[in-house]
């Protein structure tokens, strides 16, 4: 993986799939994931970590029981650990996430919407 250019336009055409992040990069002990959104996930927390939200196209909403963030293009937000929220994009949405190595994309919640790691674009 080392000295690889990351096309994030490029990448993100390459898959259709919702809610289902791929890890296109690591910096330490951290994943680099891009992840295309539309309509409403779950309510959940990570208790341990924060969660970076980057909007790479789109408008995405994060709801918090405190009040919600809207995030447009080139904008970023961070969850901080232990926050419930619940992401909701009215259209589709595609962001980079930047989050530990090993974090559910659901924290504490399960469900259908609980993805499994995919590093196929490393």
């Amino acid at each position: 993986m080392a000295n690889k250019v990351v096309d994030l336009a490029s990448t993100l055409s390459a898959f259709s799939e919702r809610w289902s992040p791929k890890v296109v990069a690591r910096v330490n002990d951290y994943e680099i994931k891009l992840v295309k959104l539309e309509g409403e996930f779950v309510w959940h927390k990570h208790d341990e970590t924060d969660e970076l939200f980057f909007v790479v196209a789109g408008e995405l909403t994060i709801r918090m029981r405190d009040g919600d963030v809207v995030l447009r293009a080139g904008q970023l937000f961070v969850v901080p650990r232990g926050v419930e929220h619940c992401p909701v994009a009215d259209g589709e949405v595609q962001a980079m996430l930047i989050e530990p190595a090993g974090v559910r994309n659901t924290g504490d919640a399960t469900g259908p919407l609980t993805a499994r790691m995919d590093d196929s674009f490393l």
